[in-house]
């Protein structure tokens, strides 16, 4: 059976989650801090995820971004040369900076799940930017919507039989709450919401989902990034009890990687389990399990231009 209506599952009371997170963002005193944070982060993404980093008005930002195959495991090891015979996921595209606080973006990615072909448009917003004698956090919101393009598979039982065009389309939405402690780190939580128009029957529609993501900088030019983000309900959540009644059970999507800023673009190096790159892919689609060797390496390349 497939299904396109929202399912009502167990609530999740976000604070438990969120509260704690939000005391220590929020009590911790600035060590260098200048009137406004600048460059929270390096990037505009941490891993997947965006971070609270804005590009500036009227710059093109050109992102390439490549996701190989498992490293060890049952689909790594010597026989794919640990991954970089396969690709898992490629993302091509850009960002541009409408003002100060506001971008957009628009990318193809191969998709990793059971959506292919996947057409992304993107919508970021800054409420907040913080401030040494002001706000103690920024905050910002990200959107996500996926199209997916791959051919409709006549006589299909699953999700790529697309009854309707609307059922091509799936959703995600998140709120960064970040924090620059010092020169040399950051941190933020970002707690969101996603929604695909139509899964098989032993899936949910919508999921809720909460991530932590960190920045140290190791040197002026070199920085560590980790991020892992969790959803809270569906068989994805390991707090539901739900199972899905095919495949290897969901895992949390978790990444550590390299960010080097290099003047003219940043290149980042990474280890994730997530196959794929974009937020209606990765937060509910990641079945890869660290300790099985299950994790690949990828990167991404960004160049800014000014127009």
């Amino acid at each position: 059976m497939i299904f396109d209506e929202f399912n009502h599952h167990k609530n999740y009371d976000m604070k438990y989650f969120l509260a704690p997170l939000l005391f220590i963002l929020a009590g911790l005193p600035l060590f260098g801090q200048e009137d406004g944070a600048y460059r929270t982060f390096k990037d505009t993404r941490v891993i997947n995820a965006h971070s609270a980093e804005m590009l500036q008005k009227r710059k093109l930002d050109i992102r390439i971004s490549h996701r190989f195959g498992d490293m060890f495991g049952a689909s790594g090891g010597w026989a794919t040369f640990y991954g970089l015979e396969t690709a898992a996921d490629i993302l091509t595209g850009a960002d541009y900076g409408v003002t100060d606080d506001f971008t957009v973006g628009l990318y193809r990615t191969k998709g990793a799940g059971d959506r292919k072909q996947l057409v992304n448009g993107m919508l970021k917003y800054r409420l907040v930017r913080q401030k040494a004698e002001g706000a103690p956090i920024s905050l910002a919101g990200v959107f996500v919507s996926s199209l997916s393009t791959m051919p409709r598979q006549e006589n299909a039982q699953g999700v790529a039989s697309f009854p309707k065009f609307i059922h091509r389309f799936a959703f995600s939405g998140q709120v960064i709450i970040a924090r620059k402690f010092s020169n040399a780190f950051s941190m933020q939580i970002m707690p969101g919401y996603t929604h695909r128009n139509l899964v098989a029957d032993d899936d949910v529609n919508g999921i809720f989902s909460v991530g932590l993501a960190g920045r140290i900088q190791m040197t002026k030019v070199l920085g560590l990034i980790l991020e892992g983000q969790l959803p809270l309900n569906g068989p994805q959540s390991p707090f539901s009890g739900e199972e899905r009644l095919s495949g290897p059970p969901y895992q949390p999507a978790i990444g550590v990687g390299f960010e080097i800023d290099t003047g003219g673009h940043v290149f980042q190096i990474n280890l994730t389990n997530s196959s794929g790159i974009v937020a209606t892919d990765y937060l509910v689609n990641t079945r890869s399990n660290w300790l099985n060797g299950e994790f690949r390496l990828g990167f991404t390349i960004s160049r800014i231009f000014n127009l």
